[in-house]
């Protein structure tokens, strides 16, 4: 396992150096969301309009040399238009299916909480299984396949709210944040054309990728911090500002994103920071508040960090 750490190395620091070429002073957003990739986990990225979001979601997928598509989500948005429709060929007499953007390895769901909740909900079983099924038969999706969605806070106009299933099929809340001055100042001066995600060579291949997603299994987590995972899931569950806790899901994927992070940081096993650090981005879109919607986002941040403050990391 150490050599195979040590071969990969190169390659995710190749990946992350690609995304910081058009994604200015913002390191850990973008190894969060090479965590994401490789963890086989699907990436929500949530913040104002013009700080990045949809860059970095393409960012992602153009440095990954795989299909890709780009679907932008409104209102008149309908889910045939998403996983496709099966139509008549007068020609032969038969009923073909004609599949929809969603077969491809990278999906980028610009704006999701743009479109209504039914359209939201066609995402559901792709998302989760990594299939999809119109008329009672099943079509496989492509390995590796992941959902990269964007979406604008809740309060801005135009927005349906995502539905606490289609929440959770998330491995991932992330949000960017406004650049520090000096990573603005690059911004600025930097050719536009540089900063465009079309600029981007492939950092990795389909198998590469692949590769990846098999070593995260091999990265050891003991005891103690599975025993850590479930202690901070088990108290969200029972905090008093909290009216729904993390589901067994969640513990799922904090497991897992984990692993890959250990995996992204160069080590074959997961230490305590790993939980911490992925805490609130894997866990904090998965609760509801005790509180009023209104500031629901930063509430729920706020509850998790506390709790994770508040149990005794291992040692």
């Amino acid at each position: 396992m150490k050599t195979s750490i040590d071969g990969i190395s190169d390659k995710i620091s190749s990946l992350q150096k690609n995304l910081e070429k058009i994604i200015k002073g913002k390191p850990d957003v973008i190894k969060q969301a090479i965590t994401a990739l490789i963890a086989r986990g699907h990436l929500l990225i949530e913040d104002v309009p013009g700080i990045g979001k949809t860059t970095l979601a393409h960012g992602l997928a153009m440095s990954i040399n795989c299909s890709f598509q780009r679907i932008q989500f409104t209102s008149d948005l309908l889910p045939s238009d998403i996983i496709g429709v099966t139509i008549y060929n007068q020609e032969r007499h038969v009923f073909e299916f004609k599949p929809g953007p969603i077969f491809a390895h990278i999906i980028l769901a610009d704006e999701i909480n743009r479109t209504t909740p039914k359209t939201q909900s066609s995402l559901l079983e792709a998302m989760s299984d990594r299939q999809v099924s119109v008329d009672k038969i099943t079509h496989p999706l492509p390995e590796p396949f992941m959902v990269i969605a964007t979406q604008n806070p809740m309060e801005y106009e135009g927005t349906y709210p995502l539905p606490e299933s289609q929440m959770d099929r998330f491995m991932m809340r992330i949000r960017i944040g406004y650049p520090d001055t000096k990573a603005e100042k690059e911004i600025l001066l930097s050719p536009s054309s540089i900063l465009q995600p079309q600029s981007l060579a492939p950092a990795l291949s389909t198998e590469e990728v692949i590769y990846l997603q098999t070593l995260v299994d091999k990265i050891k987590v003991d005891d103690d911090l599975v025993e850590y995972i479930l202690s901070i899931a088990d108290a969200t569950r029972k905090s008093l500002k909290l009216r729904l806790g993390v589901s067994p899901r969640g513990t799922m994927m904090l497991y897992r994103a984990a692993q890959a992070f250990a995996l992204v940081d160069g080590r074959t096993y997961c230490i305590p920071d790993d939980i911490k650090k992925l805490s609130i981005p894997v866990f904090s879109h998965r609760v509801l508040t005790s509180q009023n919607m209104e500031g629901e986002t930063e509430n729920a941040e706020g509850i998790i960090q506390e709790i994770v403050d508040g149990i005794e990391a291992p040692l």
